[in-house]
């Protein structure tokens, strides 16, 4: 433990990925992974989708295959998080006490659930998902006839929803925005959604804030701004994440809604990087806007992408931003950022689903958002790539789904 190499904070996507990357690169230094759970690296998305459903008994998803991880040699610390970190001696002290010393340092200590500021003796039972064991857990309460409401319209919420659904609960979801998934996702989408989740069974409380939950024996009442209350079983909250910045903010690295990166996810310490929900970063395709993703794919690329530059490439982070998501039988995909596209495109593929093309003012694509069977993820990708590329498509031959969209790109 006192010979310096590459540390890493941080054991899910961004984490585990980048300290296999450093090997596969060809670093033959110490690769020291720090987690704060006694487990191997997980996979979290099937946390709100098959973990919640399946019965009998269930394990983590392994997020790098065991035959690929056990050559690289890491050592990987569980179950003693970070404390601190040292920046004059580069150096990070573990609940433990020990002192773990680095030569590059990466920050990939994820987010944490947003907790509800309300009011009330039942805020203390609200259930949130981040971890297996918050699956784990909340598995045990989704029985046939309980009462589940779910707050937040979001991907979370909707997939909990989903799963409580799917689990014969009777769930009732209640967003206090004027509709579901107003972050990212076009209005369009966001009704399919809407009325997939209706055909299951959810019922739905938009444009109605909370204003207290109260437990009165085995049961919550949650009253809301409309003056209504919902009585339930079981709450689960899923309201978006905080991003985890205690260690980098203790040791000065500057903070911006995350910890602030360049373009080459270094922070304001050139030994230190970092990667995932935890940061936030210049874009260039969107004018160099900084941005923080909470994103599957964006976590694996920054901490692919970390991993090249703490090795001494300079190669700005320029992936474009991709979300997906299951709901019941529907696959969601956008890639790109919706804000500020002045004009949308809608292409019908039938059966398939839809695809909505969203334009820039000078025509260039700027996302592309669709839903409907898994097919509609290659029509996604390729749309991805005409993002990157700046393409300026005709909104004609965006519509028309005879003109395949691989032609587009190539032209």
């Amino acid at each position: 433990m006192n010979e310096r190499g590459m540390v890493i904070i941080g054991a899910g996507t961004a984490g585990a990925w980048a300290a296999v990357e450093l090997r596969n690169r060809g670093w033959e230094g110490g690769i020291t992974l720090i987690g704060n759970e006694s487990r191997i690296p997980y996979d979290r998305p099937p946390l709100s989708k098959e973990q919640l459903q399946v019965e009998g008994d269930v394990a983590p998803v392994p997020l790098i295959p065991q035959e690929s991880w056990e050559p690289c040699g890491i050592a990987y610390i569980s179950g003693d998080g970070a404390v601190s970190i040292d920046r004059d001696k580069r150096s990070v002290k573990l609940e433990s006490g020990r002192d773990v010393p680095y030569e590059k340092l990466l920050l990939a200590t994820g987010a944490n659930p947003r907790k509800l500021a309300t009011l009330g003796n039942g805020t203390d039972g609200v259930q949130y998902l981040r971890r297996f064991d918050d699956a784990l857990r909340l598995r045990e309460h989704l029985r046939p006839g309980k009462r589940v409401a779910v707050i937040g319209g979001g991907f979370i919420g909707l997939e909990a929803a989903a799963s409580a659904s799917a689990k014969g609960c009777r769930v009732k979801l209640i967003e206090a925005g004027p509709r579901i998934l107003t972050r990212g996702v076009p209005e369009a989408v966001a009704q399919a959604v809407h009325a997939r989740h209706a055909e299951a069974g959810v019922e739905f409380r938009t444009g109605a804030g909370l204003e207290r939950i109260d437990r009165i024996g085995e049961e919550f009442a949650i009253a809301l701004s409309d003056g209504t209350t919902v009585s339930c079983d079981l709450v689960i909250a899923g309201i978006g994440a905080v991003p985890e910045t205690a260690l980098a903010a203790e040791c000065g690295l500057d903070i911006d809604n995350g910890i602030k990166v360049n373009e080459r996810l270094e922070t304001s310490d050139p030994h230190i990087y970092a990667a995932g929900d935890c940061c936030s970063f210049p874009h260039a395709r969107y004018g160099g806007r900084r941005i923080r993703l909470e994103a599957w794919r964006n976590a694996q690329d920054q901490g692919l992408h970390a991993a090249a530059n703490m090795l001494g490439e300079s190669a700005p982070y320029a992936a474009i931003p991709w979300f997906w998501s299951d709901q019941y039988d529907l696959t969601l995909q956008v890639a790109g950022l919706l804000d500020g596209a002045a004009a949308t495109v809608e292409r019908d593929l039938g059966e398939t689903g839809q695809l909505y093309f969203h334009l820039a003012e000078d025509g260039s694509l700027l996302a592309a958002s669709g839903i409907g069977t898994e097919s509609i993820g290659k029509e996604i990708r390729v749309a991805e790539m005409m993002i990157e590329k700046k393409a300026k498509p005709s909104p004609e031959s965006l519509r028309d789904p005879k003109t395949k969209l691989k032609s587009l790109l190539r032209a």
